[in-house]
């Protein structure tokens, strides 16, 4: 009985793997061909049309311009729909479309007009950018945007201000900032008007957006997909709010399974890649209900989302990895609640919240609320608004040996968990390393260069769940304190300006939770815990903390003294104990202890190893590669 049901299940197997496809996508094929490598379909929709459970889409050299809307997924992780690059090819899909018969106005002034029916039924310049916690600073803002040999240009709220562009002064490109742009629209046509300066945009690549999305399924239910290899850039995406449906320019749409990986996704509007919720659980509820405060609305999502199938088999367990985002206003990557029990690794993200035209409360390279066993490693991270925001629900959730430098506000903020969740074996470079607003946390052979900030939180109750799982085991407010510090370094870099809180465990003073701290080392100005045992002060070390970028690599100076002198131990699942609150360990997804033996780079560490992200290093300056 059981060898014929063996028999069958591998026979099954065989058939299944032998009739799956591949499917190949050409700029100069035609959506009436078969699909084959000699006869390919001209869009990556085609392809998506008939592919099923198992087949592989290759798509070859070009810029495709469509919205990639996927009608199936895969089965399984084993049985997938794979969306691929040929090898060796760049191939772009864009949100974007190419616009001539600009008219000279003078100076660097031109107009376009274009018929509504340009747009097929989506017309960003006239859809505005909004959401719950949006800030729009009194300015009107389009999902839309214009592209110049592909840089965006800036959106004006009057002809006036494109006509006499003033630059922006507080901004990274502030001579950036005097290419602009203005719209109108009616029932039939579209005006802008752009300042090109000197150049010609009918002898120009001159790009407007025009989709919301490059690629992402229009219903939920399309699980275990692969997208490998492309280039998506320039759509028309809308804030991602966390009570919203949450469209990037690649978006998982509440799925499963899905992977995401060596892509390049830049310039979009407002999120590159989002992992989050769908419509019927609440859009911008805040927004439509002013009544009662947004965290009471987040909640009731909440409730809405686990009745609605967030658990573990329906919902995450995505892979992003090996991409690069950049030029996104919003987020590099975020997901609401779609990223649990997912893995976010090798990405380089960076240039996030650049422009600086809106803000909002969901900025940062990566935005996650609910990233329940979420693991998010070897990460680089710069020139971001928020490094990394981790927004309630933080549980389970293990931060390890990312690097993050010159993010503007801080590189990691914790806010309204309980914990338990990992931060081990990163580089925090920028001028703040740590806002932290929960409790919870475990910290471990970090190398903190900048400020950490810990305030409290009354008035927003937050919910904490059962291990590894969706399920709210209950909710409560965040009083401070319960966080742990082991064997890290403390070494503030020189500023030009005091950032807020304070260098080393100082902020903890007042904490209600007591807080566990040992083997920690304090350079120049940072100070240690008052209730600190082992542990090394240094006041007159200058650890001289600089990052050298050298092409595509990253090196970290810095000057270390007596990292041997301090006594630590090997940190385990077992010493870090558990959080208060949830009364859990601090573990791995599948409930097994860690054993915090590996550093930055992989090296193994001794019994008594040295405090800090790095293994290996001795007395006097270190240059050591970090990315």
């Amino acid at each position: 009985m059981r060898k014929t049901s063996l028999f069958l299940i591998c026979s099954i197997f065989v058939l299944q793997t032998s009739f799956a496809e591949e499917y190949h996508v050409s700029v100069k094929g035609d959506d009436a061909n078969k699909g084959t490598s000699e006869m390919p379909f001209r869009t990556i929709n085609a392809a998506a049309k008939v592919a099923k459970a198992g087949d592989v889409i290759t798509v070859h050299e070009g810029t495709y311009r469509e919205w990639v809307n996927p009608l199936r997924g895969g089965n399984s992780d084993s049985e997938r729909i794979v969306y691929r690059a040929a090898k060796g090819d760049k191939v772009e899909i864009k949100g974007s479309e190419i616009v001539k018969g600009w008219e000279k106005l003078g100076g660097g002034l031109w107009k376009v007009i274009l018929s509504n029916e340009f747009f097929k039924g989506h017309n960003p310049f006239k859809e505005l950018i909004n959401g719950d916690w949006f800030d729009d600073y009194g300015h009107v803002h389009h999902t839309g945007e214009v592209f110049l040999n592909g840089k965006s240009l800036y959106e004006r709220d009057s002809l006036e201000k494109v006509i006499n562009p003033v630059a922006d002064t507080k901004i990274a490109d502030p001579e950036g900032s005097t290419y602009t742009w203005y719209c109108r629209s009616d029932d039939t046509v579209t005006t802008i008007w752009a300042n090109f300066h000197d150049y010609d945009p009918n002898k120009e690549l001159v790009e407007i957006s025009v989709r919301p999305t490059c690629f992402y399924p229009s219903e939920p239910g399309i699980n275990y997909i692969t997208i490998d290899g492309f280039h998506f850039s320039q759509a028309a995406t809308q804030w991602a709010a966390p009570t919203a449906e949450q469209i990037g320019m690649v978006a998982t749409h509440w799925n499963k399974g899905w992977i995401i990986e060596n892509n390049v996704v830049s310039d979009s509007k407002c999120v590159g890649i989002t992992l989050g919720k769908e419509r019927s659980t609440g859009h911008n509820v805040w927004l439509a209900d002013p009544s009662i405060d947004g965290s009471l609305h987040y909640l009731e999502v909440i409730f809405k989302a686990i009745r609605h199938g967030w658990n573990k088999e329906n919902i995450g367990s995505h892979i992003v990895r090996n991409n690069v985002v950049y030029n996104c206003e919003q987020a590099g990557i975020c997901g609401s609640m779609g990223c649990a029990f997912s893995e976010v690794y090798g990405n380089h993200i960076y240039n996030i919240w650049i422009k600086r035209q809106f803000s909002g409360a969901e900025r940062g390279g990566i935005k996650f609320h609910g990233a329940i066993d979420t693991h998010i490693y070897n990460n680089r991270i710069n020139n971001a608004s928020r490094g990394m925001w981790l927004d309630w629900m933080t549980q389970g959730t293990r931060v390890s040996g990312n690097l993050f430098y010159n993010n503007s506000i801080d590189d990691i903020y914790v806010e309204v968990n309980h914990g338990p969740y990992l931060i081990d074996n990163n580089i925090l470079g920028s001028p703040v390393s740590l806002d932290n607003q929960s409790q919870g946390g475990a910290y471990i052979h970090n190398l903190f260069a900048g400020t950490i900030v810990d305030h409290t939180e009354h008035a927003r109750y937050t919910p904490y769940m059962l291990p590894h799982s969706t399920d709210v085991a209950g909710i409560s407010i965040i009083v401070g304190g319960d966080d742990r510090y082991f064997n890290n370094i403390f070494a503030p870099a020189a500023v030009s300006k005091q950032p807020a809180g304070k260098y080393g465990l100082a902020a903890y003073s007042k904490t209600a939770y007591p807080v566990v701290a040992d083997g920690n080392v304090y350079y120049g100005k940072a100070k240690p815990y008052s209730g600190e045992k082992h542990y090394l002060s240094l006041p007159d070390v200058d650890p001289q903390l600089k990052f050298e970028e050298v092409g595509d690599e990253v090196y970290v100076v810095l000057t270390v003294k007596d990292l041997d002198k301090v006594s630590t131990q090997r940190i385990t699942t077992e010493i870090i104990g558990k959080s208060k609150l949830a009364r859990q360990l601090y573990e791995s997804s599948d409930g097994t202890p860690i054993v915090f033996d590996s550093d930055y780079s992989g090296a193994k560490r001794s019994s008594n190893p040295k405090p800090g992200p790095f293994a290996n290093v001795d007395n006097g300056t270190v240059r050591i590669r970090v990315w």
